[in-house]
C-alpha cells in the first residue's frame, strides 16, 4: 500500500517495481504507489513533472484558485492542521517518495465544489478537460461491490448503504480482491453514484456524486475519521436532500 521503507527516491521505486510481482494476479488492491506513479508518469508525458503539470495546466483548466502542491505564503493562513489519529497532536502531510503525486494536493472547499461542478458537466472548462473527465468515468474492472473506473469507484444508484460501506471498508481496501476486466470499457453512466475516499494520518476526505440527480458532496475533515463514518454521513445527507426534491 505504501512505498517500501528501503526505497528513498523515485528511481529506486522504479527499480523495485521492475522486479515486483503481484502476490495474487488478477486481483485489485489499493496502493499509494500506483496512484503516485500515475501522477509521476503523467507529468513526464507532458514534458514536465507532476507539480508543474497540475499547478500550471490542470488546476487553471478547472478554474481553481486555492489549490496547491506547495501552499504559498499568501494562503498559509488558510492551511488547516490535521490531528494525529493516535496522539491528537497538530499535524500536516508528511514528506515521502511520491508524496506530491499520491497525497500532496491541498485545496479549499470552494475549489473542490468547482471540480465537482465540472465532474457533473457544469461550470467553465475547456473541451479537452471535459473529455478527459469523461474518460475517468468509464468502467474498467468489476469487483464484488463496485465498478472500478479511473480512480473513481462506481455503484449503481440507488444502492443500499451497507454495500457502499463494505466497498469502502478497510478490509476490502487492505486485502487483494478479485477483479474482472471490462472490455470494451463501460461508457460513463448516469444512474450511478461515483465516490472516492482519501486519508492521511491527520486528514480524511470523501467525495460522492450522483449524475442522474445532479448532486454531489465533498467532505474535508482534519481528522482521519473511519471511511465507513464518512460514507454513512454523506449517504444520509444525499438521501435527505433528494427527499426534499
Amino acid at each position: 500500500m505504501q512505498v517500501p521503507d528501503n526505497v528513498s527516491n523515485v528511481d529506486g521505486l522504479v527499480s523495485w517495481l521492475m522486479d515486483w510481482q503481484p502476490p495474487q494476479p488478477g486481483t485489485r488492491s489499493y496502493s499509494n504507489v500506483s496512484i503516485g506513479m500515475l501522477g509521476y508518469i503523467s507529468g513526464k508525458a507532458m514534458g514536465s513533472n507532476y507539480k508543474q503539470a497540475v499547478e500550471g495546466v490542470l488546476f487553471p483548466a478547472f478554474g481553481l484558485r486555492h489549490t496547491w502542491i506547495d501552499v504559498p505564503k499568501s494562503d498559509m493562513s488558510q492551511y488547516a492542521f490535521g490531528y494525529d489519529r493516535k496522539t491528537n497532536a497538530p499535524i500536516r502531510v508528511s514528506p515521502g517518495v511520491l508524496d506530491s503525486e499520491a497525497y500532496g494536493v491541498k485545496s479549499s472547499v470552494r475549489d473542490m465544489l468547482t471540480v465537482l461542478d465540472v465532474e457533473l458537466g457544469h461550470g467553465k472548462a475547456p473541451d479537452e478537460l471535459r473529455k478527459a473527465v469523461a474518460r475517468t468515468h468509464e468502467g474498467q474492472y468489476k469487483t464484488a461491490f463496485f465498478t472500478q473506473d479511473m480512480v473513481w469507484e462506481q455503484y449503481p444508484w440507488p444502492i443500499d448503504l451497507q454495500t457502499m460501506k463494505s466497498g469502502n471498508g478497510y478490509d476490502f481496501i487492505m486485502k487483494p480482491q478479485p477483479a474482472e476486466r471490462i472490455s470494451p470499457s463501460l461508457p460513463p453512466q448516469k444512474n450511478v453514484i461515483l465516490n472516492k475516499t482519501g486519508s492521511t494520518n491527520g486528514f480524511g476526505g470523501y467525495i460522492a456524486m450522483v449524475p442522474s440527480e445532479d448532486i454531489g458532496v465533498v467532505v474535508l475533515a482534519n481528522k482521519n475519521y473511519p471511511n465507513e463514518a464518512r460514507v454513512k454521513a454523506t449517504y444520509s445527507l444525499i438521501e435527505a436532500l433528494l427527499s426534499k426534491k
